[in-house]
């Protein structure tokens, strides 16, 4: 199981920084690929930790595809992601501080199917996001993406 702080002074303190990825996939209409996460039962966009041997690119590419079935290419950078105050504790006792770097993707092929690490997969309009139960740092990507900025977030 996993906890999110999200600006809370009383989080614990991080023993940890570990890279990851998440990408936003749309559709043909505009639809934003999200995930129900098993470990804190919130929506989200794929994605995970960066392995050995890989480019983050390939890291938000391979994520898409555990967790959604799904095939998709990477189009641009969203933002990097890396507020000190945004902290995830695991169950192991790892407290993981933020390192993201989120990515749009443009889909290719696949089939959608859930893995171990998701209960659910929807094509989401934009305007339904807000009625989702969703960590505000996953709100954050997906804003940022809608703005349709020039130049990635940093931060």
């Amino acid at each position: 199981m996993r906890t999110d702080y999200y600006n809370d002074p009383e989080a614990p303190k991080p023993n940890s920084v570990v890279p990851s990825a998440s990408a936003v996939v749309t559709d043909e209409l505009g639809r934003i690929l999200l995930i129900k996460r098993r470990d804190n039962k919130l929506w989200a966009l794929p994605g995970g930790g960066h392995d050995v041997g890989e480019t983050i690119e390939q890291t938000a590419v391979r994520e898409v595809k555990e967790e959604t079935g799904l095939d998709v290419e990477i189009t641009a950078l969203t933002g990097i992601y890396t507020n000190p105050a945004h902290i995830v504790a695991f169950s192991n006792g790892e407290v993981r501080q933020q390192f993201s770097l989120c990515f749009t993707a443009r889909l290719t092929g696949g089939t959608p199917a859930i893995d171990h690490e998701s209960t659910d997969i929807a094509w989401t309009h934009p305007d339904d996001i807000a009625t989702l139960d969703m960590h505000p740092s996953m709100r954050l990507r997906i804003s940022h993406y809608l703005e349709a900025r020039s130049s990635p977030y940093l931060g």
